[in-house]
């Protein structure tokens, strides 16, 4: 396989634009799943209000294209995160945009349009001069690639899962409980999927080690993470479906977990575990 490198973008210096943010140099997104009922864009909003990042990288599956071919379900505020990401585009923030395979079909119109870039990876260079190979992930999972009538199965049972949500967490919240996810409880109960993840992060290090690069960024199976493996470092940004998690960097290149959950800002909780092929 050819492995040309991808592009590498620099930075000069931070200047805030929006008024009471908190200033941070880079965030990462990923699974959002605009047109889908179980989206958290109303959360994924309050993110993007209360950061403020010179660059921003979508990595992948914004849109669920495979879930808009069943159903049509596009509410105001999944067009409001569109319209925030241009907004901010606009305003001198670099967007990055590497499709997944949920929304695949934008992978036809690589280029750059202003200050928006569609691509199919990049290597990011943080402040403190690390490169980091960033992938939606989906190229590494045996299940999307190569059974594809698998994953669109796994995918309509998960969001079957995610449908029950709303309704249980409406009745939690009536007697004062926090929010809680009944599609990621039962992938923390399955073995297989437990697994799954373990091979899917040892597949996409192996694949960053031919950029020798320092880390490797993905999304893809809803599970945020930043832990090393051997000498590369694997970081996921996680979802906006279950634990409506972000990864950011500092000004000074570290990089963290951002989770918005309940209207709060929390640290990283126990990761769930994805089904292989399911809405990732």
């Amino acid at each position: 396989m050819n492995s040309v490198a991808p592009p590498r973008f620099q930075f000069e210096t931070f200047n805030p634009r929006e008024e009471g943010s908190t200033r941070v140099r880079t965030a990462w997104i990923s699974d959002v799943h605009l047109g889908t009922r179980a989206s958290g864009a109303a959360r994924l909003l309050d993110f993007l209000r209360e950061y403020d990042f010179q660059m921003l990288y979508i990595v992948g599956d914004l849109i669920d294209i495979w879930q808009m071919r069943r159903s049509r379900y596009w509410p105001q505020q999944h067009n409001d995160v569109i319209q925030k990401i241009l907004r901010k585009a606009r305003k001198g923030t670099r967007v990055i945009y590497i499709p997944g395979n949920h929304d695949e079909m934008i992978s036809s119109f690589y280029g750059a349009y202003g200050d928006i870039t569609i691509q199919k990876h990049a290597i990011h260079r943080t402040a403190d001069g690390r490169r980091i190979l960033v992938i939606h992930g989906h190229e590494l999972d045996t299940v999307v690639q190569n059974v594809k009538w698998l994953a669109f199965l796994g995918d309509a049972g998960y969001q079957f899962l995610l449908s029950l949500n709303p309704a249980i967490n409406f009745f939690r919240r009536r007697f004062g409980l926090g929010y809680w996810s009944l599609s990621a409880y039962v992938k923390q109960q399955v073995k297989d999927a437990v697994s799954f993840i373990g091979k899917f992060e040892a597949a996409v290090v192996k694949y960053a080690e031919r950029y020798r690069v320092d880390g490797v960024l993905c999304g893809h199976i809803h599970s945020a993470a930043i832990h090393k493996l051997g000498n590369v470092t694997y970081y996921n940004c996680g979802d906006w479906v279950e634990t409506c998690s972000a990864l950011v960097e500092h000004l000074d290149g570290h990089i963290e977990i951002v989770r918005k959950l309940d209207g709060r800002t929390l640290a990283p909780a126990v990761r769930p575990a994805p089904l292989a092929g399911v809405m990732a």
